[in-house]
């Protein structure tokens, strides 16, 4: 027996046709987007640190004293005599954060501890990823502003997509003025 295929004409499939179908399907997979993430670049933090305990340990005042900051991933810990020296470390390193272009509004400062002694201790967390009421404070923003993309929170990130280059440029602009209280860097623009 054989098996006969069947040839459909291409008027047959429908009024916009099986090509129209396959852009539809094309644009909605490839439509433009970015993503807005809060990240630091934790080389040039680890550069800055490095460069924060040499100075630390050849600046007359801190002579003899146990000063130092030590990092653990994205934990910063600085260690001092007292906290007048804690507050100098701080500004080191918070110096040396700003010469290597790392935003000091990456640093979540913790209280100070009480080590034993006089000495004390203070951890500083290296902000990653954006918060959920910030991510929702930008998802509200980007959707208040009827600009014709779409906003969604995907993890510790917030996706935009749209039709438009312009629109996503707009809505990078938007952002960038609404939200100034972590600094945010906008990745993956998809064209």
């Amino acid at each position: 027996m054989r098996h006969s295929t069947k040839i459909v004409h291409p008027c047959t499939i429908g009024a916009l046709g099986y090509n129209a179908n396959l852009n539809a399907i094309k644009k909605a997979r490839f439509m433009p987007s970015f993503d807005i993430v809060c990240e630091a670049n934790m080389i040039e933090v680890k550069n800055a640190l490095d460069q924060a305990n040499k100075e630390i340990s050849t600046r007359f005042d801190f002579k003899g004293s146990d000063s130092r900051v030590e990092q653990k991933e994205r934990e910063l810990t600085a260690y001092a005599d007292d906290d007048f020296k804690l507050g100098q470390v701080r500004d080191v390193l918070t110096g040396k954060m700003a010469k290597r272009n790392v935003d000091t509004r990456f640093l979540d400062i913790g209280k100070v501890e009480k080590i034993g002694g006089d000495k004390v201790k203070q951890v500083i967390k290296v902000r990653n990823g954006i918060e959920s009421e910030l991510a929702k404070k930008i998802v509200k923003v980007i959707k208040e502003a009827k600009l014709k993309v779409q906003a969604s929170i995907q993890g510790e990130e917030v996706r935009v997509s749209g039709t438009k280059r312009d629109d996503l440029q707009a809505a990078i602009a938007l952002v960038r003025k609404d939200v100034t209280e972590v600094p945010l860097n906008f990745q993956n623009f998809r064209d």
